[in-house]
């Protein structure tokens, strides 16, 4: 894409406050290099990624932090003669410590991630990484342990210190030396060990002299004695450097071995600090990732120019831009300063950053055709360089580009034609926009030729707009408003602008004279389309309200079936408990149960409006389900799997996160998302639709005895409040523990008639039929 094209839509700008949202300096120049992508493959991959990068940095995955620039080391690992010195080994050291912390949190072969599986596939410099972290300090100096030879000499220059130190302090004690030093304490003056002696007793103290200080008030002086030490340590220093050096060349031949794997893994790293400073992006201007893809209508919903979108939540005013799939062309009309030209730039730059795989600040569900090549003619193209006129220079940068115009590409048109002939100008401006709808492409133009207005509205392909303004100040909204056009309010933006009243005056008597002013028609179209835009802002506003109404209902609906619920449970359990005490009698405890059982389905379908509620209303055929496949159970809204049908009774075997239960046809619906995962223990209670004597399941597989004992009371207890007679218990075969309990709680449960193991083909000794009372 043209540099000129990205240049004038600010689109550098826009790069350069991403490259502020980068932690490194390699990846705020990364982000500055970024341009439109010509592969749609690559922009599908680039989006993706990006849509991943979104969610780990709001969930705080990982965090970037500032990382060094290594890409000069590069040059030096191809050498074989050469060494990293030790502030590059620092560098790159914390370059891959970086990498490996990236490679924990987000390597994962597993799984859809498209990122995690880049990270984990990208080469690793293992044995570099390893190595640099067992050699390198956190002051950034090699350790000792790097090698026998370092470990053994700086532990000889400790040993030399430290006798040193001894030594002084017994000299000077001894001659009695201490007010003739400056300080007390041994200090290094050209890397050797001296004595900090005052000035005006030069001489008192044999040694030699190695410097003076800034005052000249103190000399520094090596006694004789420490001569020979001193000179010791040079050696031992000098081993050290050695001893260093050959570690240093050692982690050169390593990282030059794996430089393949450290140059991926740099860029790598960087990669990712693009990835998460776009997602910063996105956060800082509440954007969105647009669709963009061939065949696809430009729809940018709730669009602003990132650079005001930036500068404040108030700086910017949301515009739809919007072309319905038959439609090619956007007129846009209106006053001056009224904005025509940002929804213009607004427009090219949100398609340049969209192809660029950076986010866009526009709302969820926009979309974009992938456009191979803007073109844009803003401003005032004129040359004096090249003796151009305005026009001229407009005409020939159309020429230059006309042979590459095609269906892939988008044209942004601010006034062209206007530096000519009004009556040329707008012909010519016509038939332009002609020749780029006969080559299919997509256009944008501001224009205040009356011609052009009146094409806007009446060409097919075409969508006229105008940028609306206050019928009482005259000032601009910024708002845009479709199948309008509008008033170029010349005399009115003068006037704003501190033109003398006079003037306006008679310009306004000329162009009554002239015939042409066409104000009052204007006027009332923008006090219409104003009304219109704000009869639709307050159709959306209760929309909203409405919605969240009804959002409220179903809430309170839930949690009103769910106390009900509750309630009905805890009579049940209380009577059973009642009965198994001796206080209530079996007829008793059997009518009381019924007493619940109808309250329940009262109150069930008093608060859904009737038997089955609203999905009763929704026809579902049964016949065309097989097992295996996803239903809805609307009563419950959940999501199961039809295990067996029975046409006959119009009702289907569903499990419902690894409980089955029969379900009447009345309460399924197509499935609308994933069935419940299994989940043992879990007890559903039936519908109040559901036929007397359909099968209930429930899982204990897993559970204590204790809770196994709860749960199967509360089941039982569901069952019965729901005119269930035949029940399943899925206890599993194992040691057969289970089994045992299961089968003494029912043994003495009031409400079974009997039990048995259920058959081979059900279950064999795994399973339990019940039948209750």
């Amino acid at each position: 894409m043209e540099s000129r094209t990205l240049s004038l839509l600010e689109f550098p700008k826009v790069l350069d406050r991403l490259a502020g949202y980068a932690a490194s300096e390699p990846a705020a120049a990364a982000c500055r290099a970024l341009g439109p992508m010509g592969d749609a493959a690559r922009l599908a991959t680039e989006q993706r990624k990006l849509v991943e990068a979104l969610e780990l940095r709001r969930d705080r995955a990982f965090e970037f932090t500032a990382f060094p620039d290594i890409e000069p080391l590069f040059a030096v690992l191809e050498s074989e003669r050469r060494v990293l010195d030790l502030d590059a080994l620092v560098a790159l050291s914390h370059v891959l410590s970086r990498v490996a912390a990236l490679r924990e949190a987000l390597g994962r072969e597993e799984g859809d991630s498209v990122l995690g599986a880049i990270v984990y596939r990208t080469p690793w410099a293992k044995k570099t990484q390893a190595a640099l972290a067992r050699c390198l300090g956190p002051d950034g100096r090699l350790k000792d342990e790097s090698s026998p030879e370092l470990f053994s000499v700086r532990q000889e220059i400790r040993s030399i210190h430290q006798t040193i130190l001894t030594k002084v302090k017994e000299f000077i004690s001894e001659r009695e030396l201490g007010p003739l030093l400056q300080d007390d304490y041994v200090t290094i003056s050209s890397d050797r060990y001296v004595l900090p002696l005052r000035a005006n007793f030069k001489g008192r103290l044999p040694g030699v002299i190695h410097d003076y200080s800034q005052t000249g008030e103190t000399i520094y002086v090596e006694p004789f004695f420490l001569v020979e030490i001193n000179n010791r340590l040079q050696e031992l220093k000098n081993e050290e450097r050695e001893a260093e050096a050959r570690v240093m060349a050692f982690l050169t031949g390593l990282a030059r071995d794996e430089r393949r794997e450290v140059a991926a893994s740099y860029r790598l790293l960087v990669d990712c600090d693009v990835l998460w400073a776009k997602a910063a992006l996105c956060d800082a201007f509440g954007g969105t990732l647009p669709e963009v893809a061939q065949g696809r209508a430009v729809r940018l919903l709730a669009a602003r120019h990132p650079l005001l979108a930036l500068a404040g939540p108030d700086s910017a005013v949301a515009q739809d831009l919007e072309l319905a799939p038959d439609q090619r062309a956007l007129i846009v009309t209106g006053a001056n300063a009224g904005g025509k030209t940002v929804c213009l730039k607004t427009l090219g730059l949100l398609a340049a950053m969209a192809l660029s795989g950076l986010p866009v600040p526009a709302g969820e569900g926009s979309s974009l055709p992938f456009f191979a090549k803007i073109f844009v003619f803003l401003g005032d193209e004129q040359s004096l360089e090249d003796h151009l006129s305005t026009f001229t220079a407009q005409i020939r940068h159309l020429s230059r580009v006309w042979p590459d115009i095609d269906a892939d590409t988008l044209v942004l048109l601010d006034e062209f034609g206007a530096g000519t002939d009004p009556s040329q100008g707008a012909a010519l401006a016509q038939a332009v926009v002609d020749g780029l709808l006969d080559r299919g492409a997509y256009l944008a133009a501001a224009t205040h030729f009356p011609a052009l207005k009146a094409y806007g509205l009446s060409r097919e392909g075409v969508r006229a707009a105008c940028m609306l303004f206050d019928p009482a100040t005259k000032k601009p909204l910024y708002r845009l408003a479709y199948d309008q056009v509008g008033a170029s309010i010349a005399l009115d933006v003068a006037r704003e602008h501190g033109l003398p009243e006079d003037i306006l005056e008679r310009a306004n008597r000329y162009l009554l004279l002239d015939g042409n002013d066409t104000g009052l028609v204007f006027d009332r179209l923008n006090d219409l389309a104003l009304r219109r835009e704000h009869e639709l802002e307050a159709i959306a506003a209760k929309r909203l309200a409405e919605e969240g109404k009804i959002q409220k209902l179903k809430d309170n609906l839930k949690k009103a079936q769910d106390k009900l619920v509750e309630e009905i449970r805890e009579l049940s359990r209380d009577i059973v408990r009642r009965h198994e005490a001796g206080r209530l009698g079996r007829k008793e405890a059997q009518k009381a149960l019924a007493d619940v059982r109808k309250r329940l389905i009262d109150e069930s379908n008093e608060l859904t409006g009737g038997p089955g509620g609203e999905a009763a209303a929704v026809a579902f055929d049964l016949s065309v389900v097989a097992p295996g496949d996803s239903v809805q159970v609307t009563s419950w809204n959940k999501i199961g799997v039809v295990r067996e049908k029975d046409l006959k009774r119009q009702a289907a075997k569903v499990d419902i996160g690894g409980v089955s239960l029969w379900v009447n046809v009345a309460d399924l619906a197509p499935a609308a998302g994933k069935p419940a995962k299994a989940g043992g223990g879990a007890v559903v209670t039936p519908t109040a639709s559901e036929a007397k004597g359909l099968g209930l399941v429930v899982d204990l597989r897993g559970m204590r005895a204790d809770v196994a004992e709860s749960e199967l009371l509360a089941f039982v207890d569901n069952a019965l409040l729901r005119g269930h007679g035949e029940l399943e218990v899925i206890h599993g075969r194992g040691t057969g523990a289970l089994r045992r309990e299961v089968h003494r709680m029912l043994k003495d449960h009031p409400q079974v008639a009997s039990f048995a193991i259920a058959p081979e083909d059900r279950g064999g000794d795994g399973m339990t039929m019940v039948t209750l009372k």
